[in-house]
């Protein structure tokens, strides 16, 4: 038997309503913001990402899925939304825009990562950008907009920690400190931390290997090296934050996974679930590198699968079930066959979930099949109900029988009582 790939899942459909509800509550709040849908292709020029994600990262250095396609191109399928949103941002001249210009996108990522809870090689991201902005305060409006989106899932226990990891002026003051703490036990870290020390030291504050971690403890911060301009932006976030009652926590252990991050950084982080739900942060300087004019940005992703796992375990609620049928329709003859398909047809049309038999099965297996769907009524058309254009209508919850003309006005008016 063929199984699937290691580090994807199926999404079967006893779970995908589940998805479906999520995806839909969150593009309401996204578009209450002013947020417009974006798609971008699955697969990109690995250069993109290289220049972009950055190639001190671990996602360009370990974890994409890179090949040479029949052109002998390398190609990237994306680990990431942001730098394929940008491309086509540039790309489609979409700066003579009215700014800012806010994208959502809800798209399938691919990274060759350590599967583990929360983590898959094949992962969903639902992400937010705006762009162009330099303001603060879009800043303030993505790090609401994303606590509205935790919230209205009923999720306890997500902490939102943030951060400012500055500009290329103040961060290489801070990266010259970082390496002098750094390069006295710099033969002690592991080889990719190693590699990162002349071009890019922040990312080893990033680095997952438990000796590096320890090793980081008591290393300088880069709050306390930001310019006047960067700190002024950051304090303008806190005390926006603080007006809008907004709970925070300033963890000045945030640097993110990657490079094209400036200024504000934040998570939202599940402590009873230890893992990041949503992240994200400023990045000034990206579509400048990628091609375009200066332009300030900002974006977060959230992890599709991560929220989903946690929401199950928090929701149990009526809200959430599946959606099962308002009418089930059994018929006895050929007669009342033609009857009911022609009246299921009209009731569809109409905006009603209809379940028939189309197995074949006896009135009694078609019954229980009835039952099993969880049907609200139920009808049961034979040649007398066609003959006299009148069936008894049955609630399943209550048992009570009706009768009712088989006409579509008067089916839908005894379901919709």
């Amino acid at each position: 038997m063929i199984q699937k790939p290691k580090g994807t899942k199926d999404i079967l459909p006893m779970d995908s309503y589940k998805w479906a509800y999520v995806e839909n509550k969150t593009k309401d709040i996204l578009e209450n913001y002013g947020f417009k849908e974006i798609r971008v292709p699955v697969f990109e020029q690995t250069e993109l990402f290289e220049r972009g994600v950055g190639d001190t990262t671990d996602v360009v250095q370990k974890e994409m899925y890179t090949f040479l396609d029949k052109g002998e191109r390398s190609i990237t399928l994306r680990p990431e939304g942001t730098a394929g949103v940008v491309r086509a941002y540039i790309e489609n001249g979409m700066s003579s825009l009215p700014s800012p210009t806010k994208m959502w996108y809800m798209m399938p990522m691919y990274r060759y990562e350590n599967v583990q809870k929360g983590r898959y090689r094949e992962f969903r991201q639902i992400g937010a950008e705006i762009i162009g902005s330099a303001s603060y305060k879009a800043d303030v409006e993505l790090i609401v907009m994303a606590d509205q989106i935790i919230k209205a899932f009923n999720i306890p226990g997500v902490t939102l920690n943030i951060n400012s990891i500055g500009c290329p002026e103040c961060r290489a003051k801070y990266q010259e400190a970082l390496k002098q703490f750094i390069g006295k036990n710099l033969e002690t870290y592991c080889d990719t931390c190693k590699t990162r020390f002349e071009k890019n030291p922040m990312r080893i504050l990033d680095c997952k290997e438990k000796k590096c971690k320890q090793l980081n403890q008591g290393a300088p911060v880069i709050i306390d090296y930001l310019c006047e301009e960067c700190n002024t932006h950051f304090e303008n976030v806190k005390k926006s934050l603080d007006t809008l009652k907004i709970s925070y926590i300033i963890d000045p252990g945030i640097v993110r996974g990657l490079d094209y991050y400036t200024k504000t950084v934040f998570e939202f982080v599940s402590e009873t679930e230890g893992y990041t739900v949503l992240a994200g942060g400023r990045y000034d300087g990206l579509v400048q590198e990628l091609g375009g004019q200066k332009t300030e940005a900002i974006g977060f992703a959230m992890g599709e699968d991560r929220l989903i796992d946690i929401f199950e375990k928090y929701n149990q609620t009526n809200e959430v079930a599946q959606k099962t049928p308002s009418l089930y329709i059994a018929s006895i003859g050929e007669i009342a066959e033609e009857k009911l398909q022609n009246l299921a047809l009209a009731l569809r049309k109409n905006g009603i979930y209809i379940e028939t038999d189309i197995c074949a099965r006896s009135m009694k297996a078609s019954l229980k099949y009835a039952d099993k769907t969880k049907s609200k009524y139920l009808l049961v058309i034979g040649e007398d109900e066609v003959n006299t254009n009148t069936a008894k209508i049955k609630n399943m919850q209550t048992g009570e029988e009706m009768d009712v003309k088989l006409e579509v006005e008067n089916i839908i008016k005894e379901i919709l009582k």
